[in-house]
Parts: structure tokens; C-alpha cells; sequence
């Protein structure tokens, strides 16, 4: 049991996927997508080439204005009236670098400027412009999603920390609860789980990690939930479900994860929010059912979630779902041989 619960998850409790992806040769691909790679990073990462994007611009054209002022002159004749500067007011690399972020940021100091003696400065600045203003839509952009993603709205939509197996309306099933902590409610929020295995095939060929999917109710619209208040989502174990053959018995020596995904619409934004969880084979309890958390109060529902996870034990057959099918078909014809024919003459008979 221990070291069951030692072994690696494929999903972690809030969702992280414990997947490294490595030997990437073609890292080109991420170039080309450099706003998603941009707006993927981390805030540290991210603030850093906020800040280096400013920085370096700055110093280039700073550089360039520099080297123009040096070239033609303007570097030692600072103060004459008589010379036709192109950039006032510049006799080094400092005033260069000053002129640089004026210019970018539109300050305008008025101490220093370029003239109509160089077309090569009106150039420069218009290109200066030009590429700043760029720079202000990708970061500005970037900094607005990066803060507007729906990634910290998974953070307050919760799940049980088990699952529970139980009989409901005389069917075996798996269950786990879900709720949401906003009163903001998600719109069009929809659920799905995947059951990851390894297996191997007749033909001796090893599957590590198989997805398989959980029917949580896609036939009956039952997967579409109104999250306002917290609800057990149901797997009903069937013969089309993976725990078909599944026992309490041969629970313990199972190893598997159940990756339980919501989706939904932020009501305030609009985006698309995923929130993920798992279950491996030892937060399954069987024989357990989720213990109420709704009470009427003051004309109104309150959801206590202090009894979120609170589960107690009911009366659960340790057999899995087939051996009970089959313990009832054998049961009934029995039942039919106790059928007594006369029955329905002697009733006519006593009218």
C-alpha cells in the first residue's frame, strides 16, 4: 500500500500535469508562436523581457543617435549657433541615451531635438516610433491576457478529495463531488473523466498509460451541470464501463488514475476555464456514500462546505457489478418457479 501510494501520478490533486516534454528539435515552432510563448511564461520570466524589450531599444537607438551625432560632428560643437546640428544638445553617449527614451516615451524635455539638417535623424526617429509603438501593443496585450486568464478561476472550483462506490437506484456506481466557491457562477460548465491504464493486448503488445473514457451521463445531458450549488457527478458501472469486473477485493490490487476535467465559461470575462483533478486507486472508498451539505436557511439554500468531503459508510456488496448481474439472473428464474399458476383461478373463483 505504500508504495501505491508513493508511485508517480499522470495528473497531480490541483491539476498539473506531470508530463516533461524532452529532446524537442524543431524549438523554432516556438518563435512562431511568440506571443503564446511570451504570455507562457513565468511572471518572473515574463517582467523580465517586459522590462529587456524597453531597455534594449532604448540603448540601440540611443547607440545609433550617438554614433550619427559623433559622426557628423555634433558631439564637439555643442552650444555653437552656428552649426547645423542634426540632434541639439548632444555631446555623449548619456545625452544620446536620454534623447533615446524621450523620444520613445513622447516626454519631450525640449532640451534636446532633432533638426531639419539630417534626413537620416527624421528617419530614425520615425522608425524609433514606429517600433515602440509595437513594442507597447505586444507587451500591453501580453500583460492584459496574462492577467485576465481564466487560470486562477480554476483555483476556486473544488472536487472531493475521493471517490466513493456505493449502490444508487440499485445500480453500482462511481461517484465524486464538485463544487464552486464564487458566487459567479460558470456558464455552460460541462465534466468528463479518462481512465489511465496500462494494459497489453492479445497481441502481446504493452499500451503504457491508455486513456479510456467514463461515462458521466453524455447520453442524457447529465455531463451539462448548473454548478450553483456542489454535486455528485455519477459513473454508473455497466457493462460498457471499464469497472465492469471491478471488486472490492480486486480493487487493492488495481493501478490506475481516474483524471476528472471541468470546463466552463467565466461569467465575468467570458473565457474558457479547465479545471483538473485525479484519483488513483487508493482515494476510491468503497462502500461510501457523500454526506449532505445543503441546508434551508432564512428562505434561502446554504451550502456548508466544511461538509464537502465528509463521507459515511452504507451497506455495499463487495462483489463487482457483473458478479451482481449475474447473482440476479440466477435469482430469477427461481422467483418464476414459485409462480403459482391456480393463483389467478382461485381469485376469479372467490369474485
Amino acid at each position: 500500500q505504500a508504495c501505491k501510494r508513493q508511485r508517480q501520478r499522470y495528473v497531480t490533486k490541483v491539476g498539473k500535469c506531470q508530463v516533461n516534454l524532452g529532446n524537442i528539435q524543431e524549438k523554432k515552432r516556438f518563435l512562431s508562436d511568440i506571443f503564446t510563448t511570451i504570455v507562457d511564461l513565468k511572471y518572473r520570466w515574463f517582467l523580465f523581457v517586459f522590462m529587456m524589450c524597453y531597455v534594449v531599444t532604448w540603448v540601440v537607438f540611443g547607440t545609433i543617435y550617438f554614433f550619427d551625432a559623433w559622426a557628423r560632428g555634433d558631439v564637439w560643437h555643442r552650444g555653437d549657433p552656428d552649426w547645423p546640428a542634426c540632434i541639439e544638445n548632444v555631446d555623449g553617449f548619456i545625452s544620446a541615451l536620454l534623447f533615446s527614451v524621450e523620444s520613445q516615451r513622447t516626454i519631450g524635455y525640449g532640451s534636446r531635438m532633432v533638426t531639419a539638417n539630417c534626413a537620416e535623424g527624421v528617419i530614425l526617429l520615425m522608425a524609433q516610433s514606429i517600433v515602440g509603438s509595437m513594442i507597447d501593443a505586444l507587451m500591453v496585450g501580453c500583460m492584459f491576457v496574462k492577467i485576465s486568464r481564466p487560470k486562477k478561476r480554476a483555483q476556486t472550483l473544488i472536487f472531493s478529495k475521493n471517490c466513493v462506490i456505493s449502490r444508487r437506484d440499485e445500480k453500482l456506481c462511481l461517484m465524486f463531488r464538485v463544487g464552486d466557491l464564487r458566487e459567479s457562477h460558470m456558464v455552460d460548465a460541462k465534466i468528463r473523466a479518462k481512465l489511465i491504464k496500462s494494459r497489453q493486448t492479445a497481441e502481446g503488445e504493452f499500451i503504457p498509460l491508455e486513456q479510456s473514457e467514463l461515462n458521466l451521463g453524455y447520453d442524457t445531458g447529465e455531463d451539462r451541470l448548473f454548478l450553483v450549488e456542489p454535486q455528485i457527478i455519477c459513473h454508473v458501472i455497466n457493462p460498457h464501463s471499464p469497472f465492469w469486473d471491478l471488486s472490492a477485493e480486486s480493487l487493492r490490487r488495481e493501478q490506475f488514475e481516474i483524471i476528472i476535467i471541468l470546463e466552463g465559461i467565466v461569467e465575468a470575462t467570458g473565457m474558457t476555464c479547465q479545471a483538473r483533478t485525479s484519483y488513483t486507486e487508493d482515494e476510491i472508498l468503497w462502500g461510501y456514500r457523500f454526506e449532505p451539505c445543503m441546508s434551508l436557511e432564512k428562505g434561502a439554500f446554504r451550502v456548508d462546505y466544511s461538509r464537502f468531503d465528509m463521507t459515511f459508510e452504507v451497506q455495499t456488496p463487495a462483489a463487482s457489478a457483473k458478479e451482481l448481474q449475474e447473482l440476479e439472473q440466477r435469482e430469477l428464474p427461481t422467483l418464476s418457479l414459485r409462480w403459482d399458476p391456480y393463483a389467478p383461478l382461485q381469485s376469479g373463483r372467490s369474485e
